[in-house]
């Protein structure tokens, strides 16, 4: 399937007046599965560059050819990042600008592309971001956890062992929503560590997102295993997976040295700021510690 013939002339006259420097490499974000997620701007600069390093040349390949672009294919992996990354540093100290893409999604954050531009800063070259469509951002989005304090990007965990072991033990008391890859032939196996670990915590599932049968499920772990079952089709396709926060109640449980900590810090500071640096001092959620000391404040009233 060909582009639409005026697509890269409108993604032009959409994005061209920004300056697009030579001699720069640009980290190009692809769609996650559905097509119409490639921005304008990452048409527009995929036009213009001299160059794509790519994941796999055979994927890269299939979207440039939808866009109607022609773009000599430069292989980067895993297997040989470094040693292509000399070859790049060369190109793009001749003037050539160069797009960095994976085979879906962002570049150097699950896949490669994160020691090639080291690599380039180090040599003093530019690396100019080109944002776009977010598997972490789109789960995240619609999971819900309103007692998360931010997020954290987990990724792929080690497959088997003690490293599984050990990243599996750092998910526990986490603050924090924890973004979570798997394949679909390893996800019945995560399903029943977790269940295993917090039957109670909150999970979000993604399947296939963006895509034409995605799935979006938000459960606890306890249920995870027993909704993958449930379905001849629940473990296919490419998972993220959002462990929710495990959060406390908001006033009820503070721990007393905690309790004890933010009513001195309200003596001497705003409430906001005694609430942050309690949570500092005493590692219990900043939402618990504010209910708290709203419930301090109005009392003294």
């Amino acid at each position: 399937m060909s582009a639409l013939p005026d697509l890269v002339a409108a993604a032009a006259q959409a994005a061209g007046a920004q300056q697009y420097p030579t001699g720069a490499l640009y980290v190009v974000a692809t769609p996650i599965g559905n097509l119409a997620d490639l921005s304008l701007r990452a048409i527009h600069v995929l036009a213009l560059v001299d160059a794509v390093a790519c994941e796999d040349t055979r994927v890269s390949a299939q979207l440039l050819r939808h866009l109607g672009l022609h773009k000599p294919l430069l292989a980067l992996h895993q297997h040989n990042e470094r040693e292509a990354a000399q070859g790049l540093i060369d190109r793009l100290q001749r003037g050539e600008r160069i797009a960095l893409i994976s085979d879906a999604g962002t570049p150097a954050v699950s896949d490669p592309g994160a020691r090639l531009v080291a690599e380039l800063q180090t040599a003093g070259l530019r690396c100019v971001p080109i944002p776009g469509a977010s598997s972490t951002l789109a789960l995240l989005s619609v999971a819900g956890d309103a007692q998360a304090q931010g997020f954290r990007f987990a990724g792929f965990l080690p497959p088997k062992g003690e490293a599984r072991a050990q990243a599996l033990a750092g998910l526990a008391d986490a603050r924090d929503t924890v973004v979570l890859f798997e394949a679909p032939h390893r996800i019945a196996d995560l399903a029943a560590e977790l269940a295993q670990r917090w039957p109670q915590r909150r999970i979000t599932l993604g399947r296939e997102l963006t895509k034409q049968f995605e799935t979006l499920r938000t459960l606890s772990c306890a249920e995870l295993p027993t909704y993958l079952d449930s379905d001849a089709h629940a473990q296919r396709g490419e998972f993220a997976l959002a462990l929710h926060a495990e959060g406390q109640p908001a006033s009820e449980g503070l721990p007393a040295a905690a309790e004890q900590t933010l009513v001195l810090l309200l003596e001497e500071l705003p409430l906001k700021q005694a609430v942050a640096l309690a949570a500092r001092l005493s590692g219990v959620a900043r939402n618990s510690l504010y209910a708290r000391a709203l419930e301090l404040k109005n009392a003294d009233q």
